[in-house]
């Protein structure tokens, strides 16, 4: 009973920003449980070798598809693109994200419109297309990545932590909106993790210490431990849980 209820064997899964980081270490990670994926990014030429690479790896169907989530009419028409071609996405993951760090009272207005547009925007023009589809079909998994900083403010990066905010209260929005469509909605909120987006932070000694002082398991996350999580929310074991904002961050938002 247990292997059918978190089995997602043949799933189609499109997980936006997944050319690299840890968007393409969650492809992999659904890859490696059987689901169909279709790997995203803004270079088609990158996300096409990555998409050879997964599927040499894992022996599994990958795609690749490219266009700029932070333009409504361009994700409209190519996710209508990728319906008509693949089929409805069973899972979805909104993972696209970009980080700027400055002090508040100097934080350049065009990066904070990049930010909610990566951050926040995208994830809505995305969700909205293909829940649309999974509405008509009747089922659905959306997974949005947010991020421990939804809960805990720290210098230099107040926008992003809004985004991040944002992220986490559109989940609880979309989940009770779409639950009567059999759609749960729910977020994933990393911790710290080595990615290319915090490249500064863990080859600064200094931060890697706070980190490892700050964190009860006294150390960075691994990939593959957010994989866990993200098969859960994406099988049927998880069928009746929706709105949630699951903290994968080693217990650092249990302790002050």
């Amino acid at each position: 009973m247990t292997q059918t209820l978190f089995n997602i064997r043949d799933r189609l899964a499109l997980i936006t920003g997944s050319s690299r980081g840890l968007g393409n270490a969650l492809a992999r990670g659904l890859a490696h449980q059987g689901a169909r994926v279709i790997l995203h990014g803004r270079d088609l030429t990158l996300v096409q070798e990555e998409a050879r690479a997964v599927a040499e790896e894992t022996g599994t169907q990958v795609d690749a598809v490219s266009f700029d989530v932070t333009d409504a009419k361009a994700t409209q028409k190519a996710l209508e693109a990728l319906i008509a071609q693949h089929g409805v996405p069973d899972i979805l993951v909104n993972n696209a994200g970009l980080q700027r760090r400055a002090p508040f009272n100097e934080f350049a207005p065009s990066d904070w419109d990049a930010l909610v547009a990566t951050n926040l925007s995208s994830l809505f023009y995305v969700s909205q297309v293909v829940t649309r589809a999974m509405s008509e079909r009747g089922s659905g998994k959306v997974i949005n990545i947010g991020s421990v900083q939804s809960r805990l403010a720290r210098e230099t990066i107040a926008p992003y932590s809004a985004t991040k905010g944002g992220v986490a209260l559109l989940t609880q929005g979309m989940a009770a909106d779409l639950a009567r469509f059999n759609i749960q909605v729910n977020c994933i909120s990393p911790g710290y993790f080595k990615t290319e987006m915090n490249t500064a932070l863990w080859q600064d000694p200094a931060f890697n210490q706070w980190v490892e002082k700050r964190t009860p398991a006294q150390r960075w996350g691994h990939f593959d431990e957010l994989v866990g999580t993200l098969v859960y929310l994406c099988s049927d074991a998880s069928s009746f849980v929706s709105g949630q904002n699951i903290f994968v961050d080693g217990g650092m938002t249990s302790v002050v």
